[in-house]
This record gives structure tokens, C-alpha cells and sequence, in this order.
């Protein structure tokens, strides 16, 4: 006689707030019964990840704290923890309480740490990767599970690359955390080969124009959207530079000041900006809301981008005679001075 009972399934929890939980969840409810997902909820109604989760009746646990994550695990008892973008270092006391599995976006030992895909684009790497790794004590350490790697082409951005990678992580996760729950011990990694990757906060993404080429133009693609964006000054106000593009063949300035516009293309909406050893074509800049054209905003070829102490102190100046007019006017409104 036989048996119609389904196998009963294993049991994750998924913990997630980036860009890349979204795929991390469709691979594992195709495998596993996920028992929750840690995400914070500050914009609930506004959040695709939830959306989903609630589509395939994944509870949320709206709190992505340490205690929020151990708690989850003594309520909900899953075979497993995994993890696709979190921004703290769980402790040793928690990943005895339960079998962890880490998503990295990076081919471990290499970039442990933060940003490391941005960190990948912007040191000019010709490859990137994903790591799937049993969590052990240690920063991004712990047994290797499964390991792709992808080219990064020279114009490919982080947002190019994290499409590739997440589409990787949808075929491969709950592949990866079902033979490690099946004892898959995985491969050590090598100590010796470690680097790392320090976090970026969004003021790291100010363009130095006296930097090379290539180098201002890696910074650009490491933080296009959903990043902030690198950014110079342009009349003492910022303004983010979203796509440029190195000009080949470039006239060579003998007389260079770096940051100074030198061609204004307007018909094809593009400047062309001078830089420590070459020529940087922008395309789009944002100054308020909406992205433009940069020869939109950039009319002249005596423009200089990036916030030199001369603006500086041309400010300063015009808010001394701000100031100066206020006081005079205040004086002159209250009867016998103040």
C-alpha cells in the first residue's frame, strides 16, 4: 500500500534587508517551509520584500535586532538561519543556538566585510562573485557551500552586478542550504588569501577630479542606483554625476586644471570634464530632484566642478554681507541701537 503523505519540509528562517533578500526568499520557499523573515518594516507598504512575503504567508518580524533573531529562534525552531544581507556581525552566543548559512556577494576570502560589490567596481576588479558559507565565528568566515563567480565589464555598474549575482542566489541558495543540512560540510577557506572591505558611507562618494580617469569613472558605476550616487560641487551646490564614460583618444591638455569643463555638447546633452591624467565625458547629473542632461545644467567651458577653497571663501564673503545688511537693518529698526 502506498503512502500519499507529503515529506514534511525543512524549516528556515530568513534574515534580510537589502537589495538582495528578494531572490533569497524565492529560492528558499520553492525548497523549505520559511518560517519567518527579520526585516525591518519602516516602509512596509512600500517594500516589494514584504509584498512577497506575505503572498506566500511568510510571517514578518518586523524588528532586525540580535534579540529579535534569537527570539524568532526559540518561537519558531527552524533547521536553519539564513542570511542575504544584514548589516551586523552576529555573535558567537547566537550561532550556537541554531545552524547558520551566510550569502556574501563576493568570492571568499576575498572582500569579506562591507560594500563588497561596490568596493569590487570601484578597485577596478575584472571579476566578482557570490559565496554561499556556513556562518562561523569570525567575520564572513565559515565552510564555503557554493561559489560563482562573474565578470565585471568595463562599463557594467554595482546595479548590473547585483541583477547577475541575484539571479545566481534564486538557482543556487536553497540548493546550497539543503545539502548543507544534508552534511555537506563544505571547503575551508584559505586565511592567507583574506582581504576586506571597510563600510562606504554615502559622503565616501565625493569625485576628486584630480584623480585618474578611470578611477573617478569606476567611482561613478560602484554607486549607481539604488546607491547614493558619487557627487561633485557645480556654483557651490551638489551635484551627483549618475553615467560617465573615459574619452578615448583625448586631446592632451599640457595645461590642466582638473575639474574644469572643456567641452559642452549640447545637441547630444554631454560635458566633458578634465581630470588628473585624462578626459571623463558625463552624461546625467542630478541637482534637485530629476536627472538631466549634464550640458543641461553645464553651459560654459569656464566651469569648474568640485568645491575649491576660492568658492569657499567667495561664500563666506557674500554671507558677511548677508549679515552685515541684517545687522545694519536691525540697528536702524530698534530706536537708539541694541
Amino acid at each position: 500500500m502506498s503512502s500519499n503523505t507529503s515529506p514534511v519540509r525543512r524549516r528556515v528562517l530568513l534574515v534580510g534587508l537589502g537589495t538582495t533578500t528578494a531572490t533569497a526568499l524565492e529560492s528558499l520557499a520553492a525548497k523549505f517551509t520559511v518560517v519567518g523573515l527579520v526585516r525591518e518594516a519602516n516602509q512596509e507598504a512600500l517594500d516589494p520584500v514584504i509584498a512577497r512575503a506575505r503572498q506566500l504567508d511568510v510571517p514578518l518580524i518586523p524588528t532586525a535586532t540580535i534579540a529579535a533573531i534569537e527570539s524568532a529562534i526559540d518561537q519558531l525552531y527552524p533547521d536553519c538561519v539564513v542570511v542575504s544581507s544584514f548589516h551586523r556581525i552576529l555573535p558567537d552566543s547566537l550561532l550556537v543556538r541554531c545552524r547558520f548559512v551566510n550569502v556574501h556577494y563576493a568570492l571568499l576570502p576575498r572582500y569579506r566585510g562591507r560594500a563588497n560589490v561596490n568596493w569590487a567596481v570601484l578597485n577596478g576588479e575584472k571579476s566578482t562573485g557570490i559565496s554561499i558559507h556556513e556562518m562561523a565565528p569570525g567575520l564572513d568566515a565559515g565552510n564555503i557551500l557554493f561559489q560563482a563567480a562573474i565578470p565585471i565589464g568595463e562599463h557594467d555598474n554595482v546595479t548590473d552586478l547585483y541583477e547577475r549575482l541575484n539571479g545566481i542566489q534564486r538557482v543556487a541558495l536553497a540548493d546550497a542550504v539543503e545539502r548543507f543540512l544534508d552534511g555537506d560540510a563544505g571547503a575551508c577557506q584559505d586565511e592567507s588569501k583574506a582581504t576586506y572591505g571597510c563600510t562606504r558611507l554615502p559622503d565616501d562618494g565625493e569625485i576628486n577630479w584630480s584623480a585618474s580617469t578611470l578611477s573617478i569613472h569606476n567611482l561613478v558605476r560602484s554607486l549607481a542606483p539604488p546607491f547614493p550616487g558619487a557627487f561633485t560641487y557645480f556654483e557651490g551646490k551638489r551635484l551627483t554625476v549618475w553615467r560617465t564614460q573615459p574619452v578615448t583618444g583625448a586631446p592632451r591638455y599640457v595645461g590642466r586644471v582638473p575639474g574644469r569643463v572643456v567641452r559642452i555638447a549640447r545637441s547630444e546633452g554631454f560635458i566633458e570634464v578634465l581630470t588628473g591624467d585624462g578626459i571623463l565625458r558625463v552624461f546625467e547629473v542630478q541637482r534637485d530632484a530629476e536627472t538631466v542632461p549634464a550640458a543641461d545644467v553645464i553651459r560654459s567651458v569656464k566651469a569648474t566642478l568640485g568645491l575649491r577653497t576660492t568658492d569657499l571663501m567667495r561664500r563666506v564673503e557674500e554671507l558677511e554681507k548677508q549679515l552685515a545688511a541684517m545687522t545694519a537693518a536691525l540697528h536702524s529698526a530698534v530706536p537708539g541701537g541694541v
